[in-house]
């Protein structure tokens, strides 16, 4: 029985709507909307069939979970295709084989009650074959020579994506040691007497860290700044940017303030544990607790299939090793700050 109670029009529009800011900003108007339309089409079409074909038995879960499959692999090889250099006309015949295996694939997957961490990887399988298989087609016509053919098969919008989320959280290490590495020199350098101290002797060790920390980041770049307040609790990220906002900060607080709060911030710092995949995964699944499996599946529609895998992966209880552990918690960290 078909899914009836699926809304794929609207799911469709939905997912074409969320990849318009998701587009390399480096292609111009028309390549554009080449991925948002190819990921829109095919999303339909899938949607419309497992709806309506009476010949398919997956509820509207199910139905919903492939064509959200269908809708971001189409987003990231519609990517490398145009990034590939292959001439324009062949774009669509390599766009609908990919699209067609991802859509049988699904429907063997789920038929056979596989894990969804392993559907996954059985269709990130079938996407590259039927990749590279089209590619050798266009070879083997002529179409494409054999330096065009390898430098399009080493197209990985996915891949590249998962590398910009590791190098942003180096940066955001790096900004971090920044910070701490200057304790001792802006703490020298503020002298202002225990006079000018009275608004922060009073107040709470956290409140005075707050402020310390907000202090450091002004002197800091702001892209580093927010990298870092993302990992903090919402409450405190405010009182920071309200802190940062106040004249004369460090005068007020004062050099004896400062340097006592660095120290002890420093010796509190978190250990490498917190990173540890054991700990990822509890991590993840403290997150995924809080939802039905529907619900899950919500959240994680604009994530990548990476960013899924390593959440089905910890419901098994398993760690998805193909992700590196630092990267592995930062995710975790964006999940359980989006609750």
């Amino acid at each position: 029985m078909a899914a009836k109670d699926f809304d794929y029009e609207s799911f469709a529009q939905n997912l074409a709507g969320q990849a318009q800011g998701l587009v390399p900003q480096d292609f111009n108007d028309e390549q554009k909307q080449y991925v948002i339309n190819t990921l829109g089409n095919f999303s339909l079409m899938a949607g419309k069939a497992l709806a309506e074909d009476p010949n398919l038995n997956f509820n509207a879960e199910q139905s919903t979970y492939i064509t959200q499959i269908i809708a971001e692999w189409s987003f990231h090889k519609a990517v490398d295709v145009i990034r590939s250099g292959i001439p324009r006309q062949y774009w669509d015949s390599v766009m609908q084989k990919i699209a067609y295996t991802i859509f049988e694939v699904a429907k063997q997957a789920f038929s056979q009650n596989l894990p969804n961490d392993q559907i996954l990887e059985v269709i990130e399988h079938q996407v590259k074959k039927t990749y590279v298989d089209a590619l050798n087609e266009l070879k083997d016509k002529q179409i494409i020579d054999e330096n065009l053919l390898e430098f399009a098969s080493s197209q990985s919008n996915m891949e590249a994506m998962a590398q910009q989320l590791q190098q942003q959280q180096q940066q955001a290490e790096a900004a971090q040691a920044e910070a701490v590495s200057s304790v001792p020199q802006v703490a020298g350098q503020n002298s202002a007497p225990a006079a000018q101290n009275q608004n922060f002797e009073k107040v709470d060790s956290k409140t005075l860290k707050l402020a310390t920390v907000a202090m450091l980041f002004n002197r800091m770049n702001r892209d580093q700044v927010q990298a870092i307040l993302n990992n903090f609790e919402q409450d405190e990220a405010e009182t920071v940017i309200k802190f940062m906002q106040m004249p004369n900060l460090g005068e007020r607080i004062g050099a004896n303030n400062a340097l006592r709060c660095l120290q002890e911030i420093k010796m509190n710092l978190p250990k490498n544990s917190s990173m540890s995949p054991v700990r990822v995964v509890k991590r993840l699944q403290h997150f995924a607790s809080q939802y039905s499996a529907k619900q899950l599946d919500t959240m994680l529609i604009k994530e990548r299939i990476g960013v899924k895998r390593l959440v089905f992966s910890a419901l098994e209880d398993k760690f998805y090793d193909k992700i590196p552990p630092k990267v592995a918690s930062v995710i975790a960290t964006h999940l359980l700050n989006s609750v």
